[in-house]
């Protein structure tokens, strides 16, 4: 969320009308292009008239394009204003996951030593799973029940922050079907690359194709790019293969979230 590092609410969340202005255009974008604006305005709670005003200010602002009567379509910057406000409530949420639900919630954890109900423990991120022992961590917190070492337990008054560094990404750009999709990559490369990864994904029929072909599973296909950017956020080290129409709005992704990563082209 640039801009905005040190007010985790950021401008979507602090105006009512910004927030109504993106849901309106959410709506707009998922019935385009025919759009009744009285199922939104009941949809929303509000007025079929401040819905009316909604569009046309949205229209004003080039966020959207009549093309006639009740028919309206999202333009590309009215897209772009979308992932944007998306990003900022994501960022947002994260910030809720992070910094205050952690402080009232039981987390769970994997025992890294037989413990006891009421023991003081340090949390920390082990290859992408948290642990909770006690030595010293800079997050500590008290355990909830008697536990053997390998078991999962709970973890309450989660205090400090659990510390971990963040795995990066390798970025694998594979080209569409008609510049020769899977057929072209350079497998030595793949191979190069992958096997460095502890969690590899792929966006993308000529991706997935790409990993069969060369022998290795995906470790993700459905929902790959979300679970590579968590992945790495607990630390884990990634590689995703991804069509190279997808490419360009990954990588903003990425840099929005922050993380770091490697781009590498496998066409031959």
């Amino acid at each position: 969320m640039k801009g905005t590092d040190n007010d985790p609410l950021g401008t979507l969340l602090r105006s009512k009308r910004e927030t109504t202005r993106f849901q309106v255009l959410v709506e707009v974008a998922e019935h385009q292009p025919s759009v009744r604006q009285q199922e939104i305005a009941e949809k929303l709670g509000v007025t079929p008239q401040a819905i009316s005003e909604y569009i046309r200010d949205l229209s004003d602002d080039g966020l959207i394009s009549a093309e006639g009567r009740g028919r309206y379509a999202v333009t590309r910057k009215g897209i772009e204003w979308v992932l944007q406000s998306a990003e900022q409530l994501e960022s947002y949420a994260r910030h809720v996951r992070r910094d205050i639900i952690q402080q009232v919630a039981v987390w769970a954890a994997l025992a890294a030593e037989d413990l006891k109900k009421g023991d003081e423990v340090g949390v920390f991120m082990k290859k992408g799973l948290l642990y909770a022992g006690k030595e010293p961590q800079a997050a500590m917190g008290v355990v909830i029940s008697d536990v053997r070492k390998g078991s999962d337990v709970g973890v309450a008054r989660l205090n400090g922050i659990i510390d971990h560094t963040e795995g990066s990404i390798c970025v694998c750009k594979v080209p569409r079907i008609e510049r020769g999709g899977s057929a072209v990559i350079e497998q030595e490369k793949l191979f190069r690359i992958v096997q460095k990864a502890e969690i590899v994904g792929a966006v993308g029929l000529e991706a997935y194709m790409a990993l069969k072909k060369a022998g290795i599973r995906s470790d993700m296909f459905y929902g790959a790019r979300e679970g590579v950017i968590e992945a790495a956020f607990h630390g884990l080290t990634c590689a995703i293969l991804i069509v190279d129409s997808e490419f360009t709005d990954f990588i903003k992704r990425l840099e929005t979230a922050g993380l770091s990563y490697a781009i590498h082209d496998l066409a031959a």
